[in-house]
């Protein structure tokens, strides 16, 4: 099996930038997040884009679905911005591709001390090579189904909602 990385940006992905001191994108985390998480599972890596979720349009999810669409792999894992990650699941749910497709993300960023997202990475890529095919959001040690999910901004986690 090889497990495929799709990075979108969102605050997992963000920079410190020293000299204008605000949170920008550079290169992506999750090469050296997997290394430093000494996963063996072969896997493929791609950035699709470096955006903000609240930036992100809807062709943006379109290349994010495109990407899911061609890529060989059956098991893919998304790391994407926590604002609009339930818009974009929504998307790939309805795309009802015959794939397992994990979206998770970060509420710190991955360079800041006590950020969550090694923690969900490594999460999402254990997750994603056990659940059955279908889109899902993986937060806070949870697992979410795509149409059964919300972020709680007041609390800061997601949690279950009803079907939309």
């Amino acid at each position: 099996m090889t497990l495929h990385i799709i990075a979108t940006g969102g605050t997992f992905e963000k920079h410190y930038d020293e000299i204008s001191g605000r949170l920008v994108f550079g290169e992506s985390h999750i090469p050296s997040l997997m290394k430093r998480a000494r996963v063996s599972l072969p896997y493929t890596f791609e950035t699709v884009c470096m955006l903000d979720s609240l930036d992100m349009q809807e062709s943006d999810r379109l290349k994010i679905r495109e990407a899911c669409a061609m890529s060989p792999a059956g098991k893919i894992v998304i790391v994407h911005g926590t604002d609009t990650m339930r818009e974009t699941a929504a998307v790939l749910g309805k795309a009802a591709f015959q794939k397992t497709i994990v979206l998770t993300g970060a509420m710190i960023p991955c360079e800041f001390d006590h950020s969550d997202a090694l923690f969900n990475l490594g999460f999402a890529t254990g997750a994603v090579q056990l659940l059955p095919n279908g889109v899902y959001v993986l937060m806070n040690g949870r697992v979410f189904d795509w149409e059964r999910v919300r972020k709680n901004r007041r609390e800061g986690l997601f949690e279950e909602a009803d079907k939309r």
